[in-house]
């Protein structure tokens, strides 16, 4: 069994006992140095798993040890021990590159969790890049793919909150969960929220939970957002959305690493790793009152930004091809390839929506082409907003299968559920008219037979 090694660095013989003891006790060989001339002599003789430094040492300071560390011994994780209250120190330090930060007086849970997260970095590196990461889309050569690749797997060894910003469907998620899935995190759970789709009235309880009877409704007790993330990562997208009463009981919990639940009155102590996304400016909300400061400061203490497409068309053809073949497979397709004329049609786009209209774009013209090449005329750029076809791409507006009218509903309608109802229509109709032959169906429906096989599939029909 491998022994695991920590270096102490504190001025305080008292604290440095009570460390290497609790250390000990965990099954940690500790060594102690009390400033950083010492610690440096031991860093450059040992091999550490992990180092804690104390911020207020007699011949400098923490962030001086972790900037000698990053540069000279960057595999070693490093916690600096904080004055209590002092976020700001510990701020500095993350963003200097401290692994995470620990307040006095030390608490021995707390600091247990710190040194078994920190323990994990030293272990084996798994292999990320398996199918359920969903890897592809930050698929690319380059430049700023492969530094946006780089970033990630840097800032999954840090505990510091993190603000990904980037334009709607760059990837911002991706990036978040790649995070994740790279860290010493990675076998707890990754909590993805959308801020901006929850309603006012049941953020609190969404966020934090709830108890029994707290309010009508509440039928049951609800762990919330926070306490089902716990010991994994919480990934508020839209944070921007947050309205401002609910980002003074955001920062407590973040400040408190506790939650209280609606109805409770005690507070639940929760170890989260959180990152924060939004497509909006940020800072410029800010200055316009519309996003606390202090929140902001909390939540971006590194900032890691997702370049839009247009600025990588070289990764389009890359990006295509991955996204064809995940397409064929959900569907059970043949695949389908661009022609060159496509690729450089494609790169050549603005692609307002990003990697997400790339997906949207391609899964339309695999469905709708019908040999095995997607050619110019398939891509649809730019029209299919405009398009006189539903978003079935079958039925025409205000035309059933048959030629019959389709009566719109009264009042507010899902337009998605309502397409969905009519194809689903169309298609029972043109199956039953054709006994069942797929083939014939297809072309009564002027689809092409992959069409058909794709929409059966995605509704659930085969």
């Amino acid at each position: 069994m491998t022994t695991h090694t920590a270096l102490i660095v504190d001025d305080e013989p008292d604290i440095r006992d009570l460390l290497e003891i609790t250390l000990t006790r965990m099954g940690i060989k500790a060594l102690t140095a009390p400033d950083i001339t010492s610690a440096r002599k031991l860093l450059g003789e040992n091999n550490f798993h992990l180092c804690l430094t104390d911020m207020n040492l007699p011949d400098g300071n923490g962030i001086e040890l972790v900037h000698w560390i990053q540069r000279y011994t960057p595999s070693t994780p490093v916690a600096v021990i904080t004055a209590y209250g002092n976020m700001d120190t510990a701020i500095e330090s993350l963003k200097a590159g401290a692994f995470d930060f620990v307040s006095k007086p030390v608490e021995l849970p707390r600091l247990r969790e710190l040194v078994t997260s920190a323990l994990k970095l030293s272990q084996t590196k798994p292999d990320y890049e398996t199918p359920g990461d969903e890897p592809g889309l930050l698929l690319g050569n380059s430049q700023q793919i492969k530094k946006l690749r780089n970033q990630t797997r840097k800032l999954a060894r840090s505990q510091a909150p993190v603000f990904i910003s980037g334009e709607s469907g760059s990837g911002k998620e991706l990036v978040a969960r790649m995070i994740h899935l790279q860290g010493p995190r990675r076998e707890g759970p990754f909590i993805a929220v959308n801020c901006g789709a929850i309603p006012s009235e049941l953020m609190e309880s969404e966020f934090f939970g709830h108890k029994k009877g707290s309010f009508t409704g509440a039928v049951e007790n609800k762990d919330g957002l926070f306490r089902s993330a716990n010991s994994g990562t919480l990934f508020l997208d839209e944070v921007a959305d947050l309205p401002l009463a609910m980002q003074v009981k955001l920062l407590r919990a973040i400040q408190e690493k506790a939650v209280r639940p609606v109805g409770d009155t005690k507070e639940v102590p929760v170890d989260i790793r959180l990152l924060s996304a939004t497509h909006k400016n940020l800072p410029e909300l800010v200055q316009e009152g519309g996003f606390r400061q202090d929140l902001f400061y909390r939540i971006n203490v590194i900032e890691l930004g997702v370049p839009p497409l247009r600025e990588r068309p070289d990764d389009i053809a890359l990006l295509s091809s991955h996204i064809l073949e995940r397409i064929a497979g959900e569907y059970d397709c043949d695949p389908a390839t661009l022609k060159p004329g496509a690729i450089k049609h494609l790169q050549d786009y603005d692609f307002p929506g990003n990697v997400r209209e790339l997906e949207n774009i391609l899964e339309r013209a695999f469905t709708l082409c019908d040999a095995d090449e997607i050619d110019v005329g398939d891509l649809h750029l730019g029209s299919g907003a405009h398009s006189p076809t539903s978003a079935s791409g079958i039925i025409t507006q205000g035309q059933g299968a048959e030629g019959d009218t389709t009566a719109v509903p009264e009042g507010e309608i899902d337009l998605e559920g309502y397409l969905e109802s009519i194809e689903r229509q169309a298609i029972e109709k043109a199956l039953e008219a054709t006994r069942w032959n797929k083939t014939a169906a297809a072309k009564r429906l002027g689809i092409s037979f992959r069409a058909l096989r794709y929409r059966l599939k995605k509704l659930g029909m085969e």
